[in-house]
């Protein structure tokens, strides 16, 4: 009986051990690829640039084009490097990066060319394509080749292709060009079946971004704005690629019906109705464009395709910083309270940043750049104000809007001297509006009660009881003082009467062009004419800028270069189980969830503009 008792305590002594030492193995091992992983950023990030090989600039965007993202570029191509992640098509790009990119390679001599291949790029707003389509053209304007390379080509993809000198499509492949729509998720019947009490408070006719909570679809009033700016959206796409292609916009997209005829006439052949339209200048194989492109720019022995440079392993030189300093500040997402967080502004940060540009005397000027549909009041006035304080010593402010400065994007960009838009940007939004969900019914239906004393109506406000109308009443008073110190912000700013600006309020969402026309915005250009403005305000004759952001620290750095490459390495199968759903279903509710769930203004009162992003 001894014998057995020492065979099972020795069993469970030496499992003990091998299961300690297979624990310690695998720390070890983390903490050596931890190093290896350090040690190699490093000596990326320390090492001097090499000289892209003599061949073509190939443009091949992975993911989406934003402002600011989340992760640098550069650690995106040390992750690739060291840990051989594979593309993903959520990875961020900055929009001023890939510019930078195209304006080097025009002068580089060893860049003989640009060849656009964009199956992995996703999309980005119309006010970026079209910048990134200028540094196209002026690429091409220097006597140097685009050439656009693609199995088929959506709508963001055949954009930028469009600016290419000439497009090449498969056989069997299409120009996917179908028009724009905006789409939001309405809980009405939901909140209902569940018996949740929706408390809403807002200003603005127009002011939509509460409909999901109170109807069941989009009130008329926001059918007929949406229905307006997002026509003139597309109308603006389609007279960009007209122009670029030499052709008119019906032929671009005749409509639903005529692009049906069309191809009833092909027998649905979609690569022989873009080459009858226009659309693309030929149809080839990849054998035969590859060919191309290797008696265009020469063979490479190593990779065995054609020489290029991929714009990821592209290194830009950073300018020299002569001239005094004109800081960029950027506004990139939604706005909350506090530090930022990847894809939102924090209203904190963005007021640090400014406040030390504001005490910086290098900096001669400021460079606002906003793409936000807005968010938290609070946070929209610490921001506002702080911009208030650089403009008061002295600093000229201009603002330039990209995809999106609406609602509290707007509220942001009011101190400003000049204010550029895009004619694609979507503005103005300018309403308010507060929500109070409260689940006293939902708990009642299963017998639970909420009571207890309290020493006056407004201390008893709980999510578990009704709303006291005096709070309902405060709510609805402090939404309509912040809706009118919005119009009278806006009056103040663009010298008009507060009447004159509630007619064109009410969170009516405006494009660029008609912004400018309605007295929101001074004039319509790009990134290049709000630093060029700011300048001439500055009076400087020299000039460099100082993008003003906080850098990720190196652990930072690490962890997120590692993370990104375990993502990519798993299989299909074990993706679909990450937190970031890949049904279109799922991240639409997602998306619209985040919208509502990172909503921490400390009144409840925001300006927000729910459809600004919502294209596709």
């Amino acid at each position: 009986m001894r014998t057995i008792g020492r065979f099972v305590a020795g069993f469970f002594k030496w499992t003990w051990r091998l299961l300690n030492f297979i624990r310690e193995f695998i720390l070890n091992l983390f903490l050596v690829l931890l190093v290896l992983v350090g040690v190699g950023i490093w000596m990326q990030l320390n090492s001097a640039p090499a000289e892209p090989a003599r061949g073509a600039l190939l443009l091949d965007i992975t993911g989406v084009v934003v402002d600011k993202p989340s992760v640098s570029n550069k650690l995106g191509v040390i992750g690739r490097q060291l840990l051989g992640a594979s593309s993903d098509r959520l990875q961020e790009n900055s929009l001023f990066d890939v510019v930078d990119t195209i304006r080097q390679a025009k002068d580089d001599r060893n860049i003989t060319g640009i060849v656009l291949d964009l199956k992995e790029f996703a999309g980005g707003d119309q006010p970026s394509m079209q910048y990134i389509g200028k540094a196209l053209r002026e690429f091409r304007d220097s006597g140097k080749p685009v050439y656009a390379v693609g199995d088929s080509y959506n709508q963001g993809q055949y954009y930028l292709a469009s600016f290419a000198n000439k497009i090449w499509l498969s056989p069997q492949g299409m120009v996917d060009l179908h028009g724009f729509a905006t789409n939001s998720l309405y809980y009405k019947t939901l909140l209902d079946k569940l018996k949740v009490s929706t408390h809403i408070f807002r200003v603005g006719t127009y002011k939509s971004a509460v409909e999901p909570y109170i109807r069941d679809d989009m009130s008329p009033a926001a059918r007929e704005a949406d229905s307006r700016w997002i026509g003139e959206l597309w109308q603006n796409y389609l007279a960009t690629i007209a122009a670029n292609r030499q052709i008119t916009p019906a032929q671009v997209f005749p409509g639903a019906q005529g692009l049906l005829d069309s191809l009833q006439k092909l027998g649905g052949d979609t690569a022989k109705y873009a080459l009858d339209n226009k659309l693309v200048d030929e149809l080839a194989s990849s054998a035969t464009m590859d060919k191309a492109m290797v008696k265009q720019f020469g063979w490479n022995k190593e990779n065995k395709d054609f020489s290029y440079t991929s714009m990821y392993d592209y290194v830009v030189k950073k300018p020299a910083d002569t001239g005094d300093a004109i800081a960029v500040i950027i506004a990139n997402g939604a706005i909350m309270d506090g530090e930022e967080t990847p894809g939102q502004v924090g209203g904190d940060t963005t007021a640090m940043q400014i406040r030390e540009a504001r005490l910086d005397p290098k900096v001669k000027a400021i460079v606002l750049r906003v793409n936000s549909p807005g968010g938290s009041v609070t946070a929209s006035e610490v921001i506002r104000d702080e911009l208030e304080a650089a403009r008061a010593a002295g600093k000229p402010l201009v603002v330039s809007m990209g995809g999106m400065a609406a609602s509290g994007g707007y509220w942001i960009s009011t101190p400003a001297n000049y204010i550029v838009a895009s004619p694609n940007t979507l503005t103005g939004s300018i309403g308010i509006f507060g929500v109070i969900n409260t689940v006293e019914n939902s708990l009642d239906s299963i017998g639970v009660h909420t009571d207890g004393v309290a020493t006056s109506p407004l201390a008893d406000v709980a999510v578990t009881k009704s709303l006291p109308p005096e709070v309902q009443q405060m709510m609805q008073l402090t939404i309509e003082n912040g809706y009118k110190r919005f119009v009278n912000l806006v009056a103040d700013s663009r010298k008009k009467t507060p009447e004159q600006i509630d007619a064109i309020a009410q969170g009516h969402v405006w494009t660029g062009q008609d912004a400018k026309a309605n007295g929101l915005v001074d004039s319509l250009g790009d990134f290049d004419d709000a630093v060029a403005k700011a300048a001439e305000l500055a009076k400087l004759k020299t000039w460099h800028l100082d993008f003003w952001q906080d850098d990720p620290s190196f652990i930072d750095m690490v962890f997120d270069s590692m993370s990104g490459s375990v993502r990519a390495m798993l299989p299909q199968a074990l993706q679909a189980y990450l937190p970031a759903p890949l049904a279109d279903a799922a991240l639409a509710v997602k998306a619209q969830n985040d919208k509502f769930g990172t909503m921490n203004d400390p009144q409840n009162r925001y300006a927000f503009c729910l459809t600004c992003g919502d294209v596709r």
